[in-house]
């Protein structure tokens, strides 16, 4: 399960002065209050009991203790309790106040009492300070408890090591949570965004879950999936998603396709297990688990699709790994089954947990929590990007997207502006609450309405005017395709079959629908690729489209709504992944996928006959022109004939350049210009 998210109260309490000696909760001491002493034994003990139920329940923990403390503040070990639940609870000022408190009255209260002050310097980046304190720790360790944690308090000075270095050099975000539509006072955490950043999917654990049951393991409430959609930059009410997605139990969302049309939900069942859910219209499907190799008798606890669909990165503390946790990834096949799963190896992998893995929709970065790397405390968020046919060695995102805290759950749009993660912070609404990270560019500095220069509240907005000219727009290498497919005639939404083809192999890399309600698609298309994409809907002709997009390409985004005509006479399409040689008629390698596209309309509908014709640019006589457009369209026919399809089904026309559908003025119109056509003649 997950349990990330620690209850963040922002109690006041008026601060009593210490006696030097420390007062026991006895009936010596307290011989004229019987009642109060046994109330605050009670709440001593009710203290204890949701304290060790774990840190999803410090906040209940902490105001029982904090009951018994106004009884009797002068009790060192009741300080140092106070102080231990103020590190998770926040503010950290508060647990510095009960940890001194209780060194003052007894120094020697508990063993670990200076190792939690050294962890309160840590979480308040006081670092050197926590080094020191540390470093007294670990010094005074007995031989037998240095065996046990001398590791440890190592790690935690490299930590603050490493902490001193990101603080001392933060990266130019803008961080902001995302207030009330999205949090609350429970825990909220896990968010993933489609690639468009129209949606945003997380889990809480909140009394209106499905069954509004809690965990007797933890006492708080179940896990469910939470759905909000953003309008107008703003994000709307987040909705339960209910069922199938949502059950009595253990219910997290963990990922989704590109596409945003498929779900992959975490649930708590054997030894927990990763499911999927298509979108069909406004609904989801029943969630399926994954088989073997992806789900297996251990915990797989987190997953996230490739931009294709085809590669699945999952996370499993299965043996053979390189720690408790790693990454691992499998590769479906064209008959849909899943492979080996691979560990990702020790460049990503370490002895110790990594978590959340989520892929970009640039085909080739990942970012992942991890314990493991060089970071500042607890959870960092990582970056790798594969290259060259291997794992870079993981970056850091720097400070302040990391803190000594958990940070995790790391999701990130298509154009690379925005991102969103997970955290428990200081100015949270409770436990752990989702933030969302604006990258900034690196000329001028934005202006805030926080006195905080990195990290404002969602109500202390930016100024907006600032913040345009210094946002960097165009740092993923990839192409944002998004639209609806309707029918041309009536407009009604089509659930259309979308696939993406690399043109140079001739392989189609994913296939898509969009959705049957509302027609809406969503691609990602990475740079240094020929993509031909085709749409089809049973009944009408398809839609074929070119996208060549140079490797050094940045971010763009397009919109492209189709209308698809019925197979009726008169009709007719471009099809624009045909491609010629230069100034000739021989048809490019890259057309294989499209002509296969058009054997197969032939087939299907034995009685169609088609005009194919051949347009041009106007560079050029017209009689070139016109003799160099027909032979590309017989061209095209021989092609067909070679496949299979009889001669007679087809007439062929040559137009040069006296059809343009666009400016022949510039390069891109000439390019459309120079085109080849089918229109039925018959069916």
């Amino acid at each position: 399960m997950f349990k990330f998210g620690l209850l963040l109260g922002l109690l006041s309490f008026t601060f009593i002065a210490y006696s030097q000696s420390n007062i026991e909760f006895s009936k010596a001491n307290f011989p004229q209050q019987k009642e109060e002493l046994k109330v605050a034994l009670t709440n001593i003990e009710d203290g204890d009991y949701y304290f060790n139920l774990g840190r999803s329940n410090i906040e209940a923990s902490l105001s029982f203790y904090l009951k018994a403390q106004s009884f009797n503040p002068n009790n060192a070990l009741l300080n140092y309790k106070i102080g231990r639940c103020y590190l998770d609870v926040k503010p950290v000022s508060e647990g510095f106040k009960y940890l001194f408190a209780a060194k003052k009255i007894n120094p020697k209260v508990d063993s670990e009492l200076d190792l939690y002050i050294a962890k309160a310097y840590h979480l308040d980046l006081q670092f050197d300070k926590a080094i020191l304190n540390y470093k007294i720790y670990r010094d005074n360790l007995s031989p037998k408890s240095a065996a046990i944690q001398l590791d440890d308090i190592n790690r935690y000075i490299e930590e603050c090591k490493t902490g001193k270095i990101l603080v001392e050099n933060p990266i130019r975000v803008f961080i902001e949570n995302l207030g009330p539509t999205v949090n609350g006072e429970y825990p909220d955490y896990g968010a993933v965004v489609n690639i468009d950043e129209s949606m945003i999917f997380y889990t809480s654990r909140r009394p209106n879950t499905l069954g509004g049951n809690r965990s007797p393991f933890d006492m708080m409430y179940f896990e469910d999936a939470y759905l909000s959609h953003q309008k107008d930059k703003m994000w709307m009410p987040a909705e339960n998603i209910g069922k199938p997605i949502n059950t009595v139990n253990h219910d997290a969302v963990v990922g989704i396709a590109p596409d945003g049309q498929t779900l992959l939900i975490y649930r708590d069942d054997n030894s927990g297990d990763i499911y999927w859910s298509k979108n069909k219209g406004s609904k989801w499907t029943k969630p399926l688990p994954f088989p073997k190799p992806i789900n297996s008798d251990y915990q797989e606890s987190s997953a996230s699709y490739s931009f294709n669909g085809k590669r699945l990165f999952f996370v499993s503390n299965r043996p053979g790994g390189y720690g408790g946790k790693d990454i691992y990834y499998t590769d479906k096949d064209n008959n849909g089954n899943w492979g080996a799963a691979i560990n990702l190896g020790n460049v990503i992998n370490t002895s110790f947990d990594e978590i959340a893995v989520f892929v970009q929709a640039d085909g080739k970065t990942i970012y992942f929590s991890s314990e493991g790397h060089k970071g500042m405390g607890s959870f960092d968020i990582y970056k790798a990007v594969f290259e060259d046919g291997q794992w870079a060695k993981p970056i850091n995102m720097g400070y302040p997207i990391n803190s000594p805290d958990p940070d995790v759950f790391f999701s990130i749009g298509a154009s690379g502006q925005n991102a969103y993660f997970s955290s428990n912070r200081q100015e949270g609404m409770g436990d752990q609450d989702i933030y969302r990270i604006t990258f900034l560019g690196p000329k001028k500095e934005p202006v805030y309405t926080t006195e905080d220069p990195l990290i404002a509240s969602n109500s202390l907005e930016l100024q907006a005017a600032e913040i345009e000219s210094t946002i960097n727009m165009r740092n993923s290498q990839l192409m944002l395709l998004k639209g609806i497919v309707t029918d041309e005639i009536t407009q009604k939404p089509l659930e259309a079959s979308i696939e993406l083809i690399d043109n140079e192999e001739g392989e189609v890399l994913a296939s898509f629908q969009s959705n049957s309600v509302s027609g809406k698609y969503l691609i990602s298309l990475p740079s240094g690729h020929n993509y031909g994409l085709a749409i089809s809907v049973e009944g009408y002709l398809f839609y074929s489209e070119n996208f060549i997009i140079p490797e050094s390409e940045t971010y763009q985004e397009e919109v492209r709504n189709i209308q698809l005509q019925r197979i009726e006479i008169g009709n007719g399409i471009a099809l624009k992944n045909i491609f010629f040689e230069y100034k000739k008629a021989n048809l490019n390698m890259e057309s294989k996928a499209e002509l296969k596209r058009l054997i197969d309309l032939m087939n299907k509908y034995p009685k169609l006959t088609l005009e194919i014709s051949g347009h041009t640019d106007n560079v050029g006589d017209e009689e070139y022109n016109q003799e160099l457009s027909l032979k590309r369209a017989n061209a095209v026919v021989n092609y067909l004939v070679k496949n299979g399809i009889s001669s007679d089904r087809f007439k062929t026309k040559g137009y040069g350049f006296s059809m343009p559908i666009a400016d022949n003025d510039t390069e891109n119109g000439r390019q459309q210009n120079r085109r080849s056509e089918i229109k039925i003649t018959g069916k």
